[in-house]
Formats: structure tokens, sequence, C-alpha cells
């Protein structure tokens, strides 16, 4: 059964994630001159934090066991590191893509993953 409430949250929550880990990483690079993929490792950390606080509260409404919740959680967000990393050097170096352009257009696909990731996975209701 579709839980909308619970897919509306999961926008509104996503697209915050993705707002940090964009802010995240143009603070990185264009302030502080990181380079773009420990930008995207240090974004990637920040927004996924924030990811789980929200993820658990406000839209799974999970009241299991916190630090098993988190270690999945972060467990599970690796492949979206990998997707991220991957997809940065990928669009920067092998396509010649803008970093910041780049960074919209993984971090799209990214949402997708992990909300499939967090719904079946690591929030996954047992009955």
């Amino acid at each position: 059964m579709i839980n909308r409430s619970e897919i509306i949250n999961y926008i509104l929550f996503g697209v915050l994630t993705t707002v940090i880990n964009i802010i995240s990483y143009m603070i990185l690079t264009n302030l502080l001159h990181v380079d773009y993929r420990v930008a995207t490792s240090l974004a990637w950390i920040i927004s996924v934090l924030f990811a789980f606080f929200t993820n658990k509260k406000y839209v799974f409404k999970s009241e299991k066991g916190f630090m098993k919740e988190m270690l999945l959680f972060f467990g599970a967000r690796l492949l979206s590191y990998f997707i991220d990393l991957i997809g940065m050097i990928f669009l920067v170096e092998g396509l010649a893509t803008n970093d910041t352009i780049a960074k919209v257009i993984v971090n799209i696909i990214v949402i997708l993953v992990n909300y499939f990731i967090s719904k079946w996975i690591v929030f996954r209701q047992t009955k």
C-alpha cells in the first residue's frame, strides 16, 4: 500500500538533504578550495547524517534501535556514496561537465537509490 505521507515527507527531506549536499559541496570547493573528490566525500557525510535523523523521525517514523538503524543506514548509503563519487569523476573528468551541474545530476540518481534502500532495508516495518 502506498503511504502518501511517507512519500511526501521523503521528497521534502530528500530535497533538503540534496540542498545540504550541494551547498556543502559548493562551500568546500568554491570557498575552501577543497578538491572536488574530497568535497564530494565530506558533503556526503554531512548530508547522510541529516538524512538519517530526518528519515528515522519524520519519514519512516521508526522507533527501532538507534545504533542498529544508524549502522544499516550508513552501510546502505555507502552504495550511494560510490554512485556519487564515481558519477562525479565520470561526469567531471570523463565528460568535462561543470562540477556543480554534475553534482545536481548525480544527486537525482542518488535520491532514487536511497529511497528504495531506506524503504526496503533500513526502516523496513516488521509485522
